[in-house]
């Protein structure tokens, strides 16, 4: 089965669950240990829980195999490695304090360094885009 469909399956984990503030994050082209972070917040540490099981029992029905899974423990945040996804379910406060949607999506200033405008001409990073 693709990522996408992998991905496909995992969000619909989360709706059925009712996870809140589903993120994916594409990080293909920043490392090589996967090829999607899927963040979700759940309401109590019970909740994270039951999202990452529930998760977990439709990823091995679909015949996935999970690699890992930590914090099962604690409850505030649980960590799922699918291989090509790694799935973060997290209570709010937890979520808030590690920001791993800022820290995935910080983009090196080679990067920005690299992009061009519309003319083909390139982006200057220090240049203020507010008007």
């Amino acid at each position: 089965m693709s990522t996408e469909k992998l991905q496909a399956l995992v969000e619909q984990a989360l709706d059925d669950i009712k996870a809140d503030d589903v993120q994916v994050i594409d990080v293909r082209d920043t490392t090589s240990i996967t090829d999607l972070m899927i963040i979700a917040t759940g309401s109590s540490t019970r909740h994270v829980r039951s999202v990452a099981d529930t998760v977990i029992e439709k990823v091995k029905k679909a015949g996935y195999k999970i690699l890992s899974m930590e914090g099962e423990q604690a409850c505030d945040w649980v960590l799922v490695d699918i291989g090509d996804i790694v799935l973060h379910v997290m209570l709010p406060d937890v979520r808030e304090f590690y920001a791993l949607e800022k820290l995935w999506t910080v983009r090196s200033e080679e990067q920005v360094a690299d992009q061009e405008n519309e003319n083909g001409e390139p982006l200057d990073p220090d240049r203020d885009m507010t008007g």
